[in-house]
């Protein structure tokens, strides 16, 4: 009878082995299949979603335009789960080595073009919850487009404190029509100009320190890499739909474009690929 019951408890451990590391397998898997990982669990395991937003208003009038009673839900749905929106700026940060902490479950909000409804929907929205966000604007429409904000919107938002304002070059360009359409000495000459005159137009207007790029479409290469590290750029965001982490490039950091649905790396609790907002 002794040795039948050393030999159940024998079987008792290996099935608790067994099981125990079934259960570490599934977490893995889950985490693998997007799900936010703790900052605190070591710099392996960071993920951090950077979104992407361009317009706002009262309807999605194009791809391009969140409504913003959809918008705030996201917001809430953020909140109400346990995520942190922090500075663009503050994670940078961390990728560079210059802080040692990130805050759970953080995500960080982006906004491209300088679109007016940002003054007029989106401003509203984030100073109602403090919330920070980065813009990144091409200064040859500000002030100049119907469609663009002012240089003193823009003046009055970054009084704020909740907004860092960055590049999205000159005049937003396609980079790859232009390669096609000018000789070498020209494209490069017309790469520099994009990228110093924009950050030199943003800084003398706003006084603030610019050295974030957002690419145009999406576009970079190797030599435009090469040409904003030269122009003073320490980052460039890209649109590559994924969490960005430690191992990315610092000139291509991916980005989530926003819709209506948030990404399946913003919500813990949902298996399918994307996920509608909060219904509230």
């Amino acid at each position: 009878m002794a040795e039948g019951y050393k030999k159940k408890k024998k079987l008792l451990k290996l099935n608790l082995l067994i099981f125990s590391l079934l259960i570490s397998f599934l977490s893995g898997f889950q985490f693998a299949k997007g799900e936010i990982l703790d900052p605190n669990n070591g710099s392996n395991g960071i993920r951090v979603p950077i979104l992407l937003y361009h317009r706002f208003g009262p309807v999605k009038a194009d791809s391009m335009t969140v409504p913003i009673k959809i918008f705030e839900s996201q917001i809430r749905y953020l909140k109400e789960n346990g995520y942190t929106i922090i500075r663009l700026r503050q994670l940078l940060d961390y990728y560079l080595g210059k802080n040692q902490v990130l805050p759970p479950h953080a995500v960080a909000i982006t906004v491209d073009d300088g679109h007016r409804s940002v003054y007029t929907d989106f401003l509203p929205i984030m100073k109602k919850y403090q919330l920070p966000a980065t813009l990144f604007i091409y200064p040859s429409a500000i002030s100049n487009a119907s469609y663009a904000m002012t240089w003193d919107q823009i003046r009055e938002m970054k009084e704020t404190g909740l907004f860092d304002f960055q590049s999205h070059t000159f005049w937003h360009p396609n980079f790859k029509n232009e390669k096609k359409r000018l000789n070498s000495e020209e494209y490069e000459n017309f790469v520099e100009m994009q990228l110093k005159k924009s950050k030199g137009k943003i800084e003398k207007e706003l006084h603030v320190r610019v050295d974030l790029l957002a690419w145009p479409f999406g576009i970079y290469d190797d030599e435009l890499i090469r040409k904003a590290g030269q122009a003073g750029y320490l980052a460039g965001l890209s649109m590559d739909r994924r969490d960005s982490s430690p191992s990315d490039p610092l000139f291509a950091l991916p980005r989530y474009l926003m819709g209506n649905r948030l990404p399946l790396a913003v919500s813990r609790r949902n298996s399918s690929h994307d996920v509608l907002t909060s219904p509230r």
